[in-house]
Order: structure tokens, then sequence, then C-alpha cells
């Protein structure tokens, strides 16, 4: 009997804690009026406010307003003006009109809806929230007012417990430095990140970015892109597989398959890193670096191991560093390094320096290229110390000329003259026609003149203190036919643009790590199966149609959820 009486009241308080289970799940509310119009509002209570707004409770919601209509029995309400809706510190959201389904916990609100989290605050005309999800949704456009930038975007989803906005078409980022326009950016707002979906331009007072990837740190004004990112300044623009930017320093760098187009100049600068300072005005190239300039119809294309653009562009300078190469299509050259002064026009090679054009070969301890900067043609050929000229003879043996310095002149971009001076030799093979040789004329004097007419010798003219010997070639000994100092590097010549990287060590590139598109979410209105509570109540305002999924409102840009194999059994077969 003692043990059966034990049941019976265990078995009444855990129906009391059923009950009171049951009961703490229904909308909790206060009104100081309360009455019911049957007719006009079946099942339903009409509440108001006298004194105090209307409060409804129900699992940590708090809900105030100035009238309401409470369906009890379907725990639902539509509330009305000066709607405040309350979840923890999470949710402050106010609005005109609003309605809630405790039994889904589903709310909408319309009309000067203001939501407020605790990193940003949102306005738009309507949004729906589904707390069970925790995740808040507006499609008829909407205003994001973070600690740094203002985000506009038609359709907006938020997901709380993740901290994330993914704001959908026409997404505008307006920062007192910077807008930003994008198709698509997911937005996490404890850290201000943002990533950039779609065709996307972050435009500032001194630069935009293009990218249809990329990230971006809107607090601290600095990012990344990795598809078909650009950076376009004043007179210069950057392209790369990836490319790192930060404003504040007024830096940016890109790795791999790099273009840098100066439109001022005419130039376009290619490698495989870079690195560019705007406030400097200056760029570094590495790795397959390549400087072409725009010369009338001609371009001069210089390699180095690494290349620097640095000044205004009317006081632009290219350097090149270690292992520099040029090639033209009426000239090539080799030195260790190279100076372009785009303003005067003046190219200076120094590091064991050699200039070809056609069969000249000329070397010296520095040469100096000068270009006209009217017409970008080239003007004159200055070599300082140790001036050596050497042409290949039509048949056999070199041309050679050497002196202290050497100037040559140019027009149409041929060499026309040059001029030896001070302690200046020759050897020359005197052909009367160009196959019969009438001899080696080995010669020395103060000064010499050669002129050119279609790139080759016609005329030598020696100066003050010339000595010279006309020998048969038989009589001019082997070892005699080079002057001290001869050295010929014909077959480094360029006859191509391709040659400037012949010998260059392959190529190493790093790996990109790209920004992987978001994952697939669930939509935000889900389908309800046979027997499960259906989010929409018959008494809301919203109609079916209004809460199905669009197309036109959902992400495009997103990784597909890979589906899960299943595991099939294995069948038994019984042996025979």
């Amino acid at each position: 009997m003692k043990n059966h009486l034990l049941f019976l009241f265990g078995f009444l308080a855990l129906g009391f804690s059923l009950q009171a289970q049951e009961d703490s799940k229904k909308i909790d509310y206060t009104s100081e009026r309360s009455i019911k119009n049957e007719e006009k509002y079946p099942g339903a209570f009409l509440l108001s406010k006298v004194t105090k707004q209307v409060y409804f409770n129900h699992e940590g919601i708090e809900v105030w307003c100035d009238q309401a209509i409470f369906y009890k029995e379907d725990d639902f309400f539509k509330a009305f003006g000066n709607v405040k809706m309350v979840q923890g510190d999470t949710i402050n959201m106010t609005s005109e009109y609003a309605e809630y389904n405790g039994r889904t916990k589903f709310a909408f609100a319309s009309t000067n809806v203001f939501l407020t989290t605790p990193k940003n605050t949102l306005t738009t005309d309507t949004l729906f929230f589904d707390r069970t999800k925790q995740q808040a949704f507006y499609r008829s456009g909407g205003t994001v007012r973070d600690t740094a930038s203002t985000i506009k975007s038609r359709v907006g989803r938020f997901f709380m417990e993740e901290d994330k906005i993914s704001f959908i078409q026409n997404v505008v980022v307006t920062n007192p430095e910077y807008v930003i326009n994008s198709e698509q950016i997911d937005f996490y707002s404890e850290t201000g990140h943002a990533y950039l979906f779609g065709p996307s331009t972050i435009k500032g007072e001194s630069s935009e970015v293009y990218c249809e990837r990329g990230f971006y740190d809107t607090r601290n004004d600095k990012g990344y892109f990795v598809k078909n990112s650009t950076i376009y300044y004043e007179n210069r623009k950057l392209q790369g597989d990836s490319i790192y930017f930060n404003r504040e320093n007024s830096f940016a760098s890109a790795t791999n398959n790099i273009k840098v187009t100066d439109t001022a100049n005419k130039s376009l600068i290619t490698g495989h890193y870079a690195e560019v300072f705007r406030a400097k005005d200056s760029v570094f190239i590495t790795k397959r670096a390549l400087a072409s300039m725009k010369q009338e119809q001609d371009s001069i294309h210089i390699h180095s191991d690494t290349l620097m653009i640095t000044g205004k562009p009317e006081r632009r300078l290219i350097r090149g560093y270690y292992d520099t190469r040029l090639y033209k299509s009426d000239m090539s050259g080799k030195c260790d390094s190279v100076t372009v002064n785009e303003y005067t026009g003046l190219t200076e090679m120094i590091g064991k320096p050699v200039v070809w054009t056609s069969d000249n070969q000329m070397t010296g301890d520095t040469i100096h290229l000068l270009n006209n900067v009217k017409t970008n043609q080239l003007d004159s050929l200055k070599v300082y110390e140790n001036a050596f000229m050497i042409q290949k003879d039509s048949i056999s043996g070199f041309n050679q000329v050497k002196g202290k310095e050497m100037i040559g002149l140019f027009e149409d971009n041929e060499i026309t003259e040059t001029n030896f001076i001070k302690n200046t030799e020759t050897i020359f093979y005197s052909r009367d026609d160009d196959t019969s040789l009438i001899g080696i004329d080995k010669a020395i004097s103060s000064s010499i003149k050669i002129l050119f007419e279609q790139k080759a010798i016609t005329d030598i003219y020696y100066y003050t203190d010339v000595e010279s010997t006309l020998y048969r070639e038989e009589d001019f000994p082997e070892n005699a036919r080079e002057l001290k100092g001869f050295n010929w590097r014909g077959d480094e010549q360029l006859q191509k643009k391709e040659d400037l990287f012949i010998n260059d060590p392959p190529l190493d590139l790093p790996k990109i790590q790209g920004i992987p598109l978001p994952e697939e979410e669930e939509e935000f209105f889900e389908e309800k199966g046979e027997g499960e509570e259906v989010i929409l109540n018959k008494n809301s305002r919203l109609t079916p149609q209004l809460l199905q999924n669009r197309d036109k409102d959902s992400v495009k840009l997103k990784e597909p959820k890979v589906p899960e194999l299943k595991k099939e059994k294995p069948e038994l077969k019984s042996k025979p």
C-alpha cells in the first residue's frame, strides 16, 4: 500500500512537471485592457495600452507594443504601434508592426524596422526572424551601420551564432576613406572582416581595387584579392594572381603573373612578385622582371633580376639590377645594372656593358644611350673608358676600333657615325668589293671618325699623329689580328625578345592560397514535411507566397555541399 501511494504521488508530480513545462512554452502576456470581439477576431483577445504597453514574454524573447491581437490557443500574436522586441543582449528591434508565432518561434516585422545587435544596427522595411535558426532575413532593401562603415544591399541574412551577415545584390559599403561595390559580401561583425564575391570594386581617393574574389578588413583598411584582381592608381595599374593592399601605408604587393602598366609613360612591367609604394611613387618587381617602354613604332625591353621604378611620371627612373639585358628590334645589350631616366632620355649601363647594333658590338666600362624625349628615338651612344667597337668582317676576321671614349650618332634608330678619342687604334679589313681582300690595315691616331650606311662601315677618318700600315694578309700574323682588350661576345647577342630569358633559372612560383566560396547554406524558408508545424499562422498578415524562397534572393556564389555517400549493406548470398 505504501509503495502504491509513493508511485501515485510520483506519477502526479511528473504530470504536474510536464504540465508546467508545457505551460512554460506558451506565450505569457500582460495588458491593462483586454477585450474579446468574436465576430471580428474569432478566438482572439484585443489587448491595448492604457498607461503601460502590452507586454509578451516567450522563452527569452520580450515584446512591447501599444496594441495587439493575441490568439492564445494558437500561441500567436500581432503587435501594433511602437513595437519593441528584445532577445537577451543579442537582439533589440523596433517597428510599427510585428507578429510572432510561439509554436515555431518565427517573427516578422514591418514598417520602420530598426534592429540593433551588439556590433551593428539595421534599418529596413520588412524583416523575418527565425529564432530556432537564430537568423534574420530581409529582401526589400536594408542599411546596416557598423562601427566603421555603412552597408546597403537589397537582400541581407543575419547569422546570429556565427556573427555573420550575408549581403546580396547591389551591395554598397560606404566608409569615409572608400566605397565598396559588390555582388555579394559576407561580413563578420566582431572583426569587421568582409569577404567579397563576384565583380567588386573598392574606390578610394587615390586608388581603386577590382576583384572577383577578395577579403577586406574594413576597420584596418587592408585586404587581399585573388581572382582577376587589379589596383588602379592615378597613372598606374597593378594586376596579379594575388594582391595584398594596405591603404593606410599606401602599399600593395602582388604575387604571380604580375603586370604593372604605366599609362602616363606607356610602359609595361611584368614579373612574378611586385611591391608598390604609392606615396613614394615607386614599384619594385622581381622573378622574371621585364620592363617594356614604347618608342615610336618599336619598344625597348629590359630584363633584370630586379627592377625598380621610382618618381612621378615626368621624372620617372627605371633601375635594373643584376644580369640586365636589353632588347629592341634594331639593338640589344647586356650589363650588370641599368638606369633609365625617362625625363632626360638617358639610359646608363654599368658592369661589363655591351651593346649590339646589327653586326657592330660596342663595349666599355660605362655605356650611355641617349634618346630624344620628343620622338623617343635613339639619338646617340656614348662609351666611357676602354671604348671598343668590333664588327665581324663579311668573310673572316673582325674590324676593330678602340679608344678611351666613343660617341655614336643615330638617325632613325640606325647608327650613322662614331667618333673615338684619345689613344685610338684600328684593325680594318680593306676590300675593293665584298669579296676581294686588299689587305689588313692597322693604324693608330689621336682620334677617329667612322661613317656608316645601312649599318655597314663606309669611311674611316684618322686625325692627328696618324700611323697606318696596310699588311698583306699573309704578312699579318694571326696572333696580331686582335687589339688588346678584344672580347667578341657575338654568341650572347639577343636576336629576339624571348632571348631576354635565356639561361634564367626555372621559376618556382608559390601556390596562391585562394579564398573559398561560402558553403551552401540551408534556405531561410524551409519547406515543412507532413505533420510538421508550418511557419505561417492562419491569422498572419503574410501569405504562403511571401514565405517562398526566390532564386533572385539567394546566394549565387557558393560551394555546393558534397553529398554523403550512402553506405549500403552488402547483400548476403547463401552458398549453393
